[in-house]
């Protein structure tokens, strides 16, 4: 009887040796993945806050010369309203139409500020974001990953030097 049980203990030591060497090589094949929230480490890199300084500074600009536009427009609009009596009919619509000229001017300019902030966006950030993925490849191969996901909600892959197996799959295919 304790015969048996010293060849049921050396199994189960074999056993146990076996699951781990297994799920140790396991462990190792699944260490070739990583993941990074880009978004995260791209809001913290110093010089998106100067960015975000300049397109606010930008935005501050665009909003002054908004308002003061819609001041004028606003006052035009109270002087001609009040005059309204005392001017001929011709007069009134000459006015009418002025104001109507300035209230299309000040939307086209908001349009064009809102236009230009986002591309003045775009050319302060993109230089930071391919510096940020540079850098997450960098480390990544340095670390011996294979692929790097993007833990951002939408986000995609980064680095993928593993093996593509599309070649291998279209040949399994028969195309």
């Amino acid at each position: 009887m304790q015969e048996k049980i010293k060849n049921n203990m050396k199994y189960l030591k074999l056993f146990t040796i076996v699951l781990f060497l297994v799920f140790g090589s396991i462990s190792n094949a699944q260490s070739n993945v990583a993941h990074i929230d880009s978004q995260a480490l791209i809001s913290e890199m110093p010089e998106v806050l100067e960015a975000q300084a300049q397109i606010e500074k930008l935005q501050k600009t665009y909003q002054s010369e908004i308002e003061a536009s819609m001041k004028e427009y606003q006052t035009k609009l109270q002087t001609y309203s009040a005059d309204t009596q005392n001017q001929t009919e011709v007069t009134n619509q000459a006015r009418a139409k002025e104001l109507q000229g300035m209230e299309q001017n000040i939307q086209q300019y908001q349009q064009t500020a809102a236009q230009d902030i986002q591309q003045k966006q775009a050319d302060l950030l993109r230089p930071l974001i391919e510096k940020a993925r540079a850098a997450i490849q960098k480390v990544a191969r340095e670390q011996g990953f294979d692929y790097v996901i993007d833990a951002t909600p939408g986000g995609a892959l980064i680095l993928s030097d593993g093996k593509d197996l599309l070649a291998d799959v279209k040949k399994e295919l028969g195309f």
